[in-house]
């Protein structure tokens, strides 16, 4: 049995070390590899040994260690997305982050909402909180894409903040293909934001 928990010691932390340090993950990441208290055992004795840190029931990431600014926290999408993997779910990003990601905003909020197919949760690490909230599959036709990211941001901003200059920033992002899921994307935005997507499309 001993041997065997050492067996399973070292797959995970082969698979740890395979990614990148940030990576965020959970235990349904090592299920293929041993039994999910065999897993559970694996990561509770990584973690005592600093190799891994816990951000909250069931979430884990191999963190990084900057000389200057020490350990730095994941971010937002290493966090999100271990969290969609274990629920095989779809994520949205909305309000102040989608902003954030096309370069419209420099701030990155410390309440981070993205929409989801899977269960609401909120998940608080540092100064850092990330909220998946369950919306209509409506809200989630566009998920995973740019026009997805455009229109929450779009929608974020409003209507009568939108300037020249906000356009001129996402029209510089969108490839020819981009264009094109817009036109198609256009029956799943508000009436307004449409007719900001089809100018975006030419």
């Amino acid at each position: 049995m001993k041997k065997q928990s050492q067996s399973i010691d070292s797959k995970v932390l082969n698979r740890i070390y395979g990614h990148r340090g940030g990576w965020v993950f959970t235990p349904t990441h090592f299920l293929d590899l041993g039994s999910r208290t065999a897993v559970a055992a694996a990561l509770k004795r990584h973690k005592q040994s600093g190799l891994i840190r816990q951000l909250a029931r069931g979430l884990y990431d191999h963190p990084i260690d900057h000389p200057k600014f020490g350990r730095i926290p994941p971010s937002a999408d290493a966090v999100a997305n271990a969290l969609a993997k274990r629920d095989a779910s779809r994520l949205q990003p909305t309000g102040a982050y989608a902003a954030n990601i096309l370069g419209l905003s420099e701030q990155v909020p410390t309440r981070i909402v993205f929409l989801t197919d899977g269960p609401s949760r909120r998940i608080k690490y540092g100064n850092q909180e990330i909220v998946l909230k369950r919306t209509t599959p409506r809200n989630m036709a566009t998920a995973g894409r740019k026009s997805g990211d455009i229109i929450q941001a779009l929608r974020h901003i409003g209507q009568d903040n939108i300037t020249n200059k906000t356009l001129a920033i996402i029209r510089r992002q969108l490839t020819p293909e981009d264009r094109a899921q817009l036109q198609k994307d256009l029956r799943h935005a508000p009436g307004w934001v449409a007719d900001l997507l089809r100018q975006l499309a030419h």
